[in-house]
């Protein structure tokens, strides 16, 4: 299928696992914090358990890692029964406060494409969670000169996209979105007539995953890398 991206005057960025990586740290603490509960339930069982408690408390922290590590405790608690040590809550903490404190590992070629595109589209940085650990991020990651707005966004559904447009002041056919998520960064945009490009990551997170049937017949272009982007925009 064609797209025809000449229309395009603003690209918006995801940032996690787009830009640098970050889920496979996410991966790395939930098997931190199923050993360190391993006693009260198989590691396998305390990882669906997180994943359903992360799911139920997403409307009341969102995302990211400080909503992250309340569920990790709640968990905790309720697999040990109340029962669980300081000791052990000191640890989720700490597996918290580890995963803050990760350098910033940029993708391949992110800062090259960066500055070859911002000579001629606006660029902003459209992410979800949490805003002080995203501006964190940003800072660390030494990119921040390229972006014209930062949005770090509640969710990523259409209606959200949409309000960001408005504050753009740009037509939906004049924005593509480059993410890594089908859930969050392609298919709402693609509902909404802007275009979107789609890198995947090497892992993605359950709540973030799509069923085939849901990408039938959508407009969007899927690439290997970041570095392919310029020349489809040619």
């Amino acid at each position: 299928m064609e797209i025809d991206y000449s229309n395009i005057k603003v690209i918006g960025f995801d940032a996690d696992d787009t830009l640098w990586v970050n889920e496979t740290y996410f991966r790395d603490a939930e098997s931190q914090f199923a050993k360190l509960l391993n006693k009260f339930e198989t590691e396998n069982k305390i990882d669906q358990e997180l994943f359903k408690m992360e799911i139920k408390n997403l409307p009341v922290y969102g995302y990211g890692v400080k909503g992250f590590v309340l569920s990790m405790v709640e968990m905790a608690l309720e697999l040990s029964n109340n029962t669980v040590s300081n000791e052990t809550i000191s640890k989720i903490l700490e597996i918290g406060k580890s995963m803050i404190n990760k350098p910033v590992e940029l993708l391949d070629g992110v800062e090259d494409v960066l500055k070859q595109l911002s000579k001629k589209y606006k660029l902003i940085v459209a992410t979800k969670g949490d805003l002080l650990d995203q501006e964190r991020k940003l800072e660390k990651s030494g990119l921040l000169d390229y972006f014209h707005h930062i949005e770090v966004l509640s969710d990523k559904k259409e209606e959200n996209y949409k309000k960001l447009l408005q504050h753009l002041d740009i037509k939906p056919e004049e924005f593509l979105m480059v993410g890594n998520s089908l859930k969050s960064d392609i298919l709402p945009l693609v509902n909404l007539n802007a275009k979107a490009v789609h890198i995947p990551f090497h892992t993605t997170w359950i709540h973030e995953q799509v069923e085939e049937n849901e990408t039938n017949g959508k407009a969007y272009k899927t690439l290997e890398s970041l570095l392919q982007l310029p020349k489809i925009l040619q």
